[in-house]
């Protein structure tokens, strides 16, 4: 196959794929054998100098294999976690040689899928990394070309993932909003078609909030209480018993802050929590999460728990990993309330779409869905509020922004 020197990539929190233009039409690279989307993992071997990516990356977690797991990279871009050198595989590593090896490991397979080299990438990216830090947001732009450049392009150029989704909609006549609702972030687009298919972006905004946030808040209100969260510990400076401290269970619960908890100073106070805790079999499952590494296990425990729900099926998240027999239940009504604060930031920032679009939210004829995390039921029907005329569509939900860079890298640096 011949084709563009430009790859379309959507680098995801949770997933990512690449594409380009053939014949006029998106054409998504199989990163994977017979997948189109790769999820944004990596492992690290113990004994050794490889990486795995994607599923292969999942996969050697969820065997036990010795090593460590990373999920949720695209987080840590424009944080000062980004250039902090930690020791992996014996070497010093930052964030930064971690996602770029993981954009060249996506280079290559890309290239040896089509017979290409590709020399640059059209990238897409949030439109608000950091809801609402301008400077952070900048510096997650720069993180980011970094890495591509680290990872072996010669150039990157950058679209909003919602205007890319727009890229790959079918045309129809009238108001629109895309709703991106990634891992990460949340991203809108407003735009208006004639008859013909001719577009005009009218405004694009966006929300630091996505599926990883979902799982959090489920994960600190259903399973962190079960490892300690909230439990009393003993005051040996005076008579009253004080909660156990919070940041440790938040972390647990955040896909990108997990690989940092396995410090002996993190297991040393885990270890005196569980001495001197008023409940001491919760604090001891803690203990038993930081000594044999179960956190990721964890939050794939409550991202299964959250898509079963949206499913309709009354779902418990198992945790057996950490104790034979132990789990939690999780409902929609739990669901619902869990998300609640994540579906008012939501609502809030496509009516602030809307508005400097200049468009009242009852005008809007379609609202397009995009990213897995557009599909939970809370997700959809809060937009629906929003905009209660909008016919919703979510046809190409998981694709949509990868298809619309791909279409877009052919003409990208012309």
């Amino acid at each position: 196959m011949t084709g563009p020197a430009t790859l379309g990539i959507d680098f995801g929190t949770s997933n990512s794929a690449a594409g380009i233009a053939v014949a006029g039409r998106p054409y998504l690279i199989d990163l994977e054998p017979g997948e189109q989307t790769l999820p944004t993992a990596v492992f690290f071997e113990d004994d050794g100098q490889k990486m795995d990516i994607g599923r292969r990356a999942t996969r050697a977690l969820i065997n036990g294999e010795e090593g460590r797991f990373m999920r949720a990279l695209k987080s840590v871009l424009g944080t000062s976690l980004m250039h902090e050198e930690r020791r992996i595989q014996g070497r010093r590593m930052t964030f930064v040689h971690i996602v770029a090896r993981f954009l060249a490991e996506l280079k290559t397979r890309a290239e040896a899928a089509t017979g290409q080299t590709y020399t640059n990438a059209l990238s897409g990216r949030p439109v608000r990394f950091h809801s609402a830090d301008d400077a952070r947001n900048a510096r997650a732009e720069d993180d980011l070309r970094a890495c591509y450049l680290a990872a072996g392009f010669e150039d990157v150029r950058f679209m909003f993932e919602p205007e890319a989704a727009l890229r790959a909609t079918p045309p129809a006549p009238g108001l629109g909003l895309i709703v991106d609702i990634g891992g990460g972030t949340s991203d809108f687009t407003a735009f208006d078609q004639n008859a013909n298919g001719s577009t005009d972006i009218l405004a694009s905004h966006g929300v630091r909030v996505g599926g990883t946030d979902f799982d959090r808040r489920l994960s600190i209100d259903h399973v962190m209480p079960e490892l300690g969260r909230g439990s009393l510990i003993s005051n040996t400076m005076g008579p009253d018993a004080l909660p156990a401290p919070a940041r440790v269970f938040n972390d647990l619960a955040t896909w990108a802050m997990i690989p940092f908890l396995y410090t002996p100073e993190t297991r040393r106070l885990a270890a005196d929590l569980a001495r001197q805790a008023v409940e001491p079999q919760k604090l001891a499952r803690l203990v038993t999460v930081l000594e044999e590494e179960l956190g990721h296990d964890l939050a794939f425990a409550v991202e299964r728990g959250k898509i079963s729900v949206n499913a309709g099926e009354a779902a418990r998240v198992a945790l057996n990993m950490v104790e034979r027999g132990l789990s939690v239940p999780l409902n929609d009504q739990d669901l619902r309330a869990g998300l609640s604060d994540a579906m008012d930031d939501i609502a809030r920032t496509a009516r602030e779409t809307l508005d400097q679009a200049g468009i009242a939210p009852d005008r809007v004829d379609r609202i397009v869905l995009v990213g897995g995390s557009s599909l939970m039921h809370a997700v959809q029907d809060c937009v629906h509020r929003v905009c209660p005329r909008a016919r919703i569509e979510s046809g190409k939900a998981l694709t949509g922004v990868a298809d619309g860079l791909a279409l877009a890298a052919d003409s990208a640096f012309g």
